[in-house]
Parts: C-alpha cells; structure tokens; sequence
C-alpha cells in the first residue's frame, strides 16, 4: 500500500480483516494525507472544513462521533482518521517516513518497490496505490507577466497571507470560492475570475446537510426527474439563483457540474465584497486584462485551479491508460492484472471516504477469493475486463479537467454495494495478521 490518507487506511484495515498480509509505505511521519494540515502532502488550509456532511463523509462502519460539526474541520478530519487507525490497530502495520521512489512489475504475479534509502527493491506480490490526486498543482498558460505575487490554492495556509492585499482568486471550483470568502473578510479588496457561471449549493436546507437532503431524494421510489424537481426547487427555495447576487448564469444544467456547496460567497458579492470577473486574457504587469477587456490591479493572485492526476512512481503503462490517464474498472480495478489497484481515484458530488471503504471491500475480497473462492475471483475477474470504466454516470458532465474523475456519488455507490454483495460469500485468508 502506497499512501497512509483516508483511501489507504481503509484499504489496510479492510485487507487486514480478510487475512491480507500487507502494510502501508506512509512518506509522512504520521496518517492522515491531505488532512495533516502543515505536512508536505497536504493541500488544507486553516480554516478548512468538509464540503461534504459527517453523516456522508464518514467511513459506514465507523460513524463520527455526534460531538462533530454538522461538516467537520480539518483538525476533527485527521482526529477521526487517528481513532480510525487505533480502533482498528492500524499504525502498527503503517511504515512512516518511507518515500517510494518507483514501483514496476516482475513478470506477472509480483512487483519490485524501490524506497527511498534503500539499496535493494522489495518485493510484493500486489500493489495499491493510495497517493491522493490533490497535491500536484495545475496551473493555466496565461499569457503575459504579473509583476505581484502569485500562488497556486496548495500554498494558501493562513488568512494573514491576504491581509492588506488586493487579491483575485483564479478559478471557481469549491476551494476557489472558499478562499475567496476569506479573501472577502481579510483581504482590503477580493475578486473572482469565473470562466464559466455556476450553480450554488447551500451547505444546508432548513437546517439540514444538504448532501443528506439529497442522498435522501435519491433513495425515493419516484421518477429520476422528479428527483431532479425537488432539488432544484430546494436549492432555489433555500438559496435562490446566481445572478439574483450578481453572479454569472449557468450555461449548463445543475447536475452537470461538480457541485459548489458554498452560500457565502453569493453573500459577499451580492454585499459588493467579491467583484466577479471572467476569464483571464493576460498579465500585464500589475494589471489582469479580462476577456471583457476590463483591467484592474492586483497585489496577490491565487490560481484555485485545480490539481493534476500524477503518479510519479509508476510507468503510466502499468495503469492500463488511455490519453494520459489510467483506465481503470471503476476508476479502481485494472481490467486485466489482478495484482494492482489505485484508491480514490474518484471525484464523487458528496463524500468520498464511504466510497473508497466500498473500494476497499472488493479489494479485500477479491484478494481473497483468488485462495477461497476461485469461482467469485473468476466472475469478478471477467466483470472488470469486460466492463470498461463501468462508471454508472446519471447525465453527462461539462467538458473540462476537473470532471476527469466525476462520479455520481449515489448511482457509483448502489454498484460497489451490489459488487459487495455478490462477494460476500467470500472467506477470509487464514494467513495471520
């Protein structure tokens, strides 16, 4: 196991308890990927939390405790993912301070590991890979130079980075509208380049978790449409439409977009607090020339761009790619290796932790059944080389980067559970652990 974040952690405690023999190879000195906030491979910052509800972001078999906020912060996260590890005796199969340098197969049944500081490759019969794909920033060719400070969202940590500063944040994805709230209270001036208008989501309906609201429409025994009905009229009933703030239109449909679960920045710039800009044409020197010819100076601009998909270790070829990006069973299972898997490569609109535990069981199982029950590991074997993708997409996205890895979190969870389902007559390893 590469990476010791939410996805790997889940991963080993599920491998563990179906007999597995495996540990996690962590760089960091502790668990928690991006939500050891301070650490290298973290991108929070400060005043992070959660854009998706506790209730649908926690692990099914381990809830968060009800003290938590309603959306957790940062600090609750990596407490939470900490008690995971000791409820479940994970540290003591988690090698700290251990960097992989490169991983590459040995004929077909096992890898070579090569870890930082070590002469010789180890050797593993199977590899999962759980590096997280929010940590290699992605930044835009915008011609021209600007002749203030620049810095991609990975860099933002502290409010006091903003202060005094005129700022414009580049991009309007869910960090992009979160620093542009704190630009709109601790900045002198914030603005925001949208290249395209967006739907907002409230983070809550009538006192609700939004995510819970909808997780709960999406379970009705009613007409997909309906369905669809009810959450725009809540979302319009809740919060109202963009351009009533002075937002631009949406020029898509609600559902087809990654969501923006954020009410306050419509707040700050229906208050004059957050200008809204388009996209940008170029630097020219202090200044930002917009598509619409307007200019401004700025002092700081912060690129809320979005991250690349990298795996720095590993020769692209063993991931089955296709145009530069692994084509994976459900974003998860190489359709023609048994012995190598990547968890969390997946965007849900909600919480993701759930899904990758989902991940996680068919991983173990599958493992397993390769010793237990060669029938499952024959039927599940044929399933992920002749399904593709096998993504169980409700409507098309918006053509762009930041929907590379999208899924609809209900449709993509109802079948990983039915996958679950099917395998469990799976018995476990009796290797010891």
């Amino acid at each position: 196991m590469i990476g010791a974040g939410p996805s790997g952690l889940t991963v080993l405690k599920n491998l563990l308890q179906f007999g597995v023999q495996c540990h996690a190879l962590e760089r960091e000195e502790d668990l928690g990927g991006n939500w050891s906030f301070g650490k290298e491979s973290s991108s929070v910052y400060q005043s992070t939390h959660l854009i998706s509800s506790k209730r649908m972001t926690a692990y099914e078999e381990f809830p968060m405790p009800e003290s938590f906020s309603s959306y957790p912060s940062h600090q609750e996260a990596l407490q939470y993912l900490c008690s995971y590890a000791r409820e479940f005796d994970l540290y003591s199969h988690i090698q700290f301070r251990t960097t992989v340098n490169h991983i590459a197969s040995v004929g077909s049944d096992a890898w070579e590991v090569h870890v930082a500081g070590e002469s010789e490759p180890r050797k593993y019969a199977g590899v999962i890979i759980a590096n997280g794909h929010h940590w290699d920033p992605l930044l835009p060719e915008i011609p021209g130079d600007f002749a203030g400070e620049t810095m991609h969202a990975r860099q933002f940590k502290f409010s006091e980075q903003l202060r005094g500063k005129r700022v414009l944040v580049i991009g309007a994805g869910n960090t992009g509208c979160d620093i542009a709230v704190e630009a709109a209270i601790h900045a002198e001036s914030a603005a925001i380049s949208m290249r395209r208008g967006y739907h907002f989501v409230p983070k809550f309906i009538r006192g609700k978790p939004s995510d819970v609201v909808g997780d709960r429409v999406r379970s009705w025994p009613i007409p997909q449409a309906w369905k669809r009905w009810i959450v725009r009229q809540s979302i319009a009933f809740a919060l109202g439409r963009p351009e009533k703030y002075g937002l631009p239109h949406p020029d898509h449909d609600i559902f087809a977009t990654h969501p923006i679960i954020n009410s306050q920045l419509p707040y700050y710039v229906g208050h004059g607090r957050v200008q809204v800009f388009p996209d940008v044409k170029k630097f020219d020197g202090r200044e930002v020339v917009f598509a619409d010819d307007r200019r401004q100076e700025f002092d700081l601009v912060i690129f809320a761009t979005g991250y690349k998909l990298s795996f720095p270790f590993i020769d692209l070829e063993e991931l089955h790619p296709q145009n530069g990006t692994p084509r994976l069973f459900l974003h998860a299972f190489h359709p023609d290796r048994d012995n190598i898997y990547v968890a969390g490569m997946i965007q849900p609109n909600s919480g993701q932790w759930p899904l990758t535990e989902l991940q996680a069981k068919i991983m173990a199982r599958f493992i397993a059944a390769q010793t237990t029950n060669p029938e499952i590991a024959s039927w599940f074997r044929a399933l992920k080389h002749s399904s593709g993708l096998g993504l169980p997409h409700r409507q098309e996205y918006v053509a762009s980067p930041r929907h590379l890895l999208e899924v609809d979190y209900y449709a993509y969870r109802e079948r990983l559970r039915k996958i679950v389902s099917r395998m469990d007559a799976v018995k476990p390893l009796n290797a010891q652990h």
